[in-house]
């Protein structure tokens, strides 16, 4: 594999431009997610639509709802609605 110089092939009527080389971001550290406490978002406006929030405590709401009746998944229900209140909603 032979490398040529940039310089060489726009001069032999090459229109590729070369794209930009990424520059690597400094290293994010993990989020432990016991280690800090949720922060209240109460006060701001939801950040995301209802639909779209907390989706792992919606699943096991509606698989259990599907399941073994509203009635019987009021514990799956209260631990959503707790989540969305968490989002910023108010239900």
């Amino acid at each position: 594999l032979q490398i040529i110089p940039e310089a060489l092939l726009l001069g032999m009527g090459s229109t590729e431009v070369p794209l930009p080389v990424a520059v690597p971001s400094p290293a994010i550290p993990a989020v432990n997610e016991g280690s800090a406490p949720a922060a209240p978002a109460t006060d701001s406006k939801p950040k995301k639509k209802i639909c779209c929030a907390c989706p792992d405590t919606k699943r096991l709401r509606d698989e259990c709802i599907v399941e073994h009746g509203e009635s019987a998944c009021s514990k799956w229900i209260e631990a959503h609605k707790r989540c969305l209140r968490a989002e910023g909603f108010n239900v």
